[in-house]
């Protein structure tokens, strides 16, 4: 039985969502370790949500060392569908400026250092991820971010870096060259592995800074970011208030489909604890009744 079909990861200052009821912790023991924290379930909106903060409560976790593969296969074992996922970013870009929100529609990764795929160790799956973001729930969301009052631009390009450090100046720069709009820490490999385990994911993504490329804006400091989310930290969660509200629809996108036909090894070669671990994720396409 699903506990709960809605996930909801918050990001830098979003780290509960006052307005559920019926609220119990669970702590989802993964094949990867624990998550970054217990998972709140509870009613909001009469949906049943999961709420994880993604860096943990008391902001513990760096973006490097976020439990990526744990937090997504544990929300899938709950029986997460959808995920909300709020992000902190610098803007690329003039008209997007602090307190705006973005709802972004492409990706470029620059990671380099955190396991992006549950498909390893005799498993080997090429999904498709020309368009990272559901467009469903990202149209969901847009309109739940309108709804809120936010200043909301609909799309644009989210650059994934490592950090913890922020850019250098020759680096944001670059990004801009590139016609990128946005920069953050944590988007990715969130969305990779959510599409992997054939969840819905969206993000909302907070402008918090400039960045450091404006010429009337200083250096990003901490102190920066924080003030901005104490600032935004009630627009973001009507926004996600006001999306979960609206995921009473049914899903029609083809996330919950798409390992169909990604997954290239043959189940039989596929070794016994590999297959045990990946059960929730992709169990119905890969068996040994299915050799």
């Amino acid at each position: 039985m699903s506990e709960a079909t809605i996930g909801i990861i918050g990001g830098s200052g979003l780290y509960q969502m006052e307005a559920m009821t019926d609220v119990s912790e669970a702590k989802v023991a993964t094949p990867y370790g624990p998550p970054s924290d217990s998972i709140i379930l509870g009613t909001l909106e009469s949906s049943r949500v999961a709420f994880l903060p993604r860096h943990g409560r008391g902001h513990r976790i760096n973006p490097s060392e976020v439990p990526y593969r744990a937090n997504i296969y544990a929300l899938k074992t709950l029986g997460v569908e959808r995920i909300i996922s709020v992000n902190a970013v610098g803007s690329l870009r003039e008209e997007m400026a602090p307190t705006h929100i973005v709802i972004p529609d492409q990706l470029i990764d620059r990671t380099k250092a955190r396991p992006s795929t549950f498909f390893e160790k005799g498993i080997v799956a090429h999904l498709s991820f020309a368009e990272p973001f559901c467009p469903q729930l990202r149209q969901l969301v847009h309109k739940a971010a309108l709804s809120a009052g936010a200043t909301v631009h609909e799309g644009g390009t989210y650059v994934v870096m490592e950090g913890p450090q922020f850019s250098t100046r020759a680096e944001s720069e670059l990004y801009r060259s590139w016609k990128a709009d946005i920069i953050g820490m944590t988007a990715l490999p969130e969305a990779k592995l959510a599409r992997e385990a054939e969840i819905c994911y969206a993000v909302v993504a907070f402008v918090t800074d400039f960045d450091c490329w404006h010429p009337d804006h200083e250096s990003v400091t901490t102190e920066m970011v924080i003030n901005a989310l104490l600032a935004g930290a009630d627009t973001a969660r009507a926004t996600v208030q006001n999306a979960v509200k609206a995921l009473s629809v049914q899903r029609t996108c083809s996330c919950g489909t798409a390992l169909a036909s990604s997954i290239v090894t043959a189940p039989s070669l596929v070794p016994e604890e590999t297959l045990a671990r990946l059960a929730p994720i992709a169990g119905r396409y890969v068996s040994r009744s299915g050799k």
